[in-house]
């Protein structure tokens, strides 16, 4: 049985509420016909040039992509490692979630290979692991998440909306006084605690 794909409809809000929402979803990734998939536990909202730590500030391609469509991935590297992010905001607004870990359900032997790591808890709970382990690279920049055309999509999965947790964002120099890192209280996947 096929889980429905989230609408892009569902992006089209403000980043905190769609970073919050997105917890306990699947993100799912095709590789060479082999379905893997994690739930998503930790996210953090990015807002436009008012954010401080968003990529937006620094304007070019990043910045345009956080200001159009919807539901689509915006994927940058850092430090030697690729970031998936979703683009998420209000109506003409700017704005985007990084997804900063998720825990292993699909095709763990596929992840374990691709990010040769063998403690399972290990394997997505940051934001350059996950893309490791599923293999999101600059080739999904632009695209959309909210189809399965890709090989790349979120879908329905858990409520954990009783669980999330908000702190300030991980490893910023300059952060907005409003919490905007949501995790699953308690989950051994998420990359801090």
């Amino acid at each position: 049985m096929m889980s429905d794909v989230i609408p892009k409809e569902f992006y089209l809000r403000d980043p905190a509420i769609v970073a919050k929402e997105l917890l306990g979803k699947l993100l799912v990734r095709v590789v060479s016909g082999v379905k893997l998939s994690c739930m998503i536990v930790e996210t953090e909202a990015y807002y436009g040039v008012e954010d401080p730590a968003s990529r937006a500030r620094r304007g070019g391609d990043l910045a345009r992509v956080m200001a159009s469509d919807v539901g689509r991935a915006l994927v940058f590297m850092v430090h030697g490692n690729w970031l998936f992010n979703i683009v998420a905001h209000e109506e003409g607004g700017v704005g985007a979630i990084l997804i900063r870990a998720c825990q292993p359900i699909e095709g763990i032997e596929v992840m374990i290979r691709s990010r040769g790591v063998r403690n399972v808890t290990k394997l997505t709970n940051g934001p350059g692991k996950l893309t490791k382990a599923l293999s999101i690279d600059k080739r999904f920049h632009g695209k959309p998440v909210y189809v399965r055309d890709y090989g790349l999509w979120i879908e329905y999965f858990q409520d954990l909306s009783s669980t999330v947790v908000s702190s300030y964002r991980v490893g910023v120099r300059e952060d907005l006084p409003t919490k905007l890192r949501f995790y699953v209280g308690g989950n051994p996947y998420v990359s801090r605690k």
